[in-house]
């Protein structure tokens, strides 16, 4: 079974599409999805995805572009929603200064009360960062200084500094359909030193389809290509990659069920 840790199935992208969608994720092997929040004003949506399927899981945030937008003063409104049984990460928070949508200052502040709310929860930061190592890392640090959490760079594309800090730090890092691109090679170069207890696969559907799908509206049964490419370059069959990811996503989202339990619950008598 593989796990796509980030994908956005609220998205207008699948509107009216999102059965078709998760079945030719589940004919692909794919038993889990996150569906990642971006803006609280649209939380409701991506809830109501994560309630209809069992096989759908959520998290809560404020992306980085929207920060100005939706300025949190502390990680209480996140902390609120965090409480719903579907709710399973906080974020996707982080920093991204090479489009800067938002001014740097509130997305810095927000990131810091996204780390409040994972601390607070116990569940994990989804963090998204780009052309922004070194305040990631200064904040990052600074905020496991005043307590630990848990939590993941998704859609890795950093310096192997980054990956470095990030796996020194307890964090895991999420590997999207980019690193299968043709000009990805120093990107493949950093992962490829990241151990395979800390890595998870994710679409970040509805972009950044992976070959051979490159330039497609993406979705989470495409994570296979990804997964598929990781294998290689780990130097392990796709069992095992599957295997390992999969292991990693559990042990880091705490909070969701797995498929086979679930099932036995259901199956066991009352």
């Amino acid at each position: 079974m593989l796990v796509d840790s980030h994908c956005h199935l609220d998205f207008p992208d699948y509107a009216g599409k999102v059965d078709e969608v998760l079945d030719r994720a589940r004919a692909a092997g794919v038993g889990v999805c996150v569906s990642i929040g971006t803006e609280l004003k649209r939380f409701p949506g991506v809830k109501a995805v994560a309630e209809r399927f069992a096989d759908v899981w959520c998290s809560v945030g404020v992306h980085p572009h929207e920060s100005e937008k939706e300025l949190l003063d502390d990680a209480a409104a996140l902390i609120a929603e965090a409480a719903h049984p579907k709710v399973v990460a906080i974020g996707e928070t982080g920093l991204d200064y090479y489009y800067e949508h938002s001014p740097r200052d509130p997305q810095r502040r927000n990131f810091r009360s996204h780390i409040a709310a994972a601390r607070t929860t116990g569940l994990p930061v989804i963090v998204h960062t780009r052309d922004a190592d070194d305040d990631t890392i200064a904040i990052l640090r600074e905020e496991m200084g005043k307590g630990a959490f848990t939590g993941l760079i998704h859609c890795f594309t950093g310096t192997q500094r980054l990956a470095e800090a990030a796996l020194e730090m307890g964090l895991y890092i999420s590997v999207s359909g980019i690193a299968t691109f043709k000009n990805s090679g120093a990107l493949r170069d950093v992962i490829a030193g990241v151990p395979l207890d800390r890595l998870l696969v994710e679409t970040d559907a509805p972009y950044l389809a992976p070959v051979p799908h490159r330039g497609k509206t993406n979705e989470p049964a495409f994570v296979v290509h990804t997964a598929n490419m990781l294998a290689e370059l780990k130097g392990v069959t796709p069992d095992e990659l599957a295997a390992a990811t999969t292991g990693n996503f559990f042990r880091l989202f705490t909070k969701v069920a797995h498929p086979r339990t679930a099932a036995a619950a259901q199956e066991s008598p009352a």
